[in-house]
C-alpha cells in the first residue's frame, strides 16, 4: 500500500505526484497545510527534515522528493521512468542534482518574494519570524526572512535568478537531442523539471524562456501531458491559485531589471 504526504502546491509533491500518475500508481491522500503541521512530532517522525513530501510504502517511509522518484522506478519498473542509455541516465540525475542543491532553494526564494509575501507581512514581525524560525534547516529560514522583509530587493533573489536562468540553459542544450530533458523518451528528468517551469510561470515570470524556443515548445506539451493535468492543474482549488492570482506589482519589471544588471 502506498501513502503520500504532500501538499498541493509543493514543487517536489508535484514531481512525485506525476511520476505516480505516469506509473499508474494510487496513493492514499495525506494533505498537508504547512501551516505548522509538518512540524507535528507524528509527523517528524516519518520526516525528520519536516518537509513534504513523504512516500510511505507498505509501512516504510520514503523521503527526498529526487529519491522517491528512483525509488518508485525501481518498485514499479513499468512503464520506465530513467532511460536505459547511461549518459541519458547521467543527464536525468544530473537535473535533480541542480534541482536538488540550488534550483528548490531559488525556487523557494522567488516564491516568498512575490506571491507568499503579501500574507507574511499581514502579521506581526514577531509571529511569522517564530513560523519559518522552526525550520530545521537554518539557513532556509535566513532567506525566508530576507524576502519577506525586502522582497525582490532582498540580496538573495539575483542568485536565484542565476540558478533558474543555469537551468533553462541545461534544459534548452538537453533538447537538441530529443522531446524530453533526457533523450526520446519522457523520464524523472520530465517529473522533476516540470512544477519548477510551472513555478516560474505562476510567477509572471514565463519570459524567462523567451530566448529558448525549444523549452517553450516542451513547456507546452508538457502542459498538456494527461500525467501533468490530473496530478497538478485538476489538484488545485481556489486556493491552491490563490498566492498566484493577484500578484502587485508585477514582479516581471523588477526581475528583468535586475538581469539586465548582472
Amino acid at each position: 500500500m502506498l501513502e503520500l504526504y504532500h501538499n498541493i502546491n509543493s514543487v517536489c509533491a508535484q514531481k512525485v505526484r506525476i511520476a505516480l500518475e505516469e506509473k499508474g500508481q494510487k496513493a492514499n491522500d495525506h494533505i498537508m497545510t504547512l501551516r505548522g503541521d509538518q512540524f507535528d512530532a507524528a509527523y517528524r517522525k516519518l520526516n525528520p527534515n519536516a518537509v513534504v513530501p513523504t512516500l510511505v510504502h507498505d509501512g516504510e517511509p520514503i523521503i527526498e522528493s529526487s529519491l522517491i522518484l528512483y525509488y518508485l522506478d525501481e518498485v514499479f519498473p513499468e512503464p520506465p521512468l530513467m532511460p536505459k542509455a547511461p549518459r541519458q541516465r547521467f543527464r536525468a540525475r544530473m537535473f535533480s542534482k541542480l534541482i536538488d542543491e540550488y534550483v528548490h532553494n531559488s525556487c523557494t526564494i522567488l516564491t516568498f518574494a512575490t506571491a507568499f509575501r503579501p500574507a507574511f507581512i499581514k502579521m506581526e514581525p514577531e509571529a511569522w519570524q517564530a513560523e519559518i524560525s522552526k525550520a530545521p534547516i537554518k539557513h532556509r529560514a535566513e532567506y525566508k526572512r530576507s524576502v519577506i522583509e525586502k522582497g525582490l530587493d532582498s540580496e538573495f533573489v539575483a542568485d536565484a535568478l542565476a540558478h533558474h536562468n543555469k537551468l533553462l540553459s541545461w534544459m534548452a542544450d538537453s533538447l537538441k537531442g530529443g522531446q524530453y530533458l533526457a533523450g526520446d523518451g519522457f523520464s524523472n528528468a520530465d517529473c522533476a523539471v516540470i512544477p519548477y517551469i510551472l513555478r516560474l510561470e505562476l510567477l509572471k515570470l514565463g519570459a524567462l524562456w523567451d530566448r529558448y524556443p525549444a523549452v517553450a515548445d516542451w513547456w507546452t506539451r508538457m502542459r498538456a501531458r494527461p500525467s501533468v493535468k490530473t496530478a497538478i492543474f485538476d489538484r488545485m482549488s481556489d486556493g491552491d491559485w490563490a498566492p498566484f492570482k493577484n500578484l502587485a506589482p508585477d514582479p516581471w519589471p523588477k526581475v528583468q531589471a535586475l538581469l539586465k544588471a548582472a
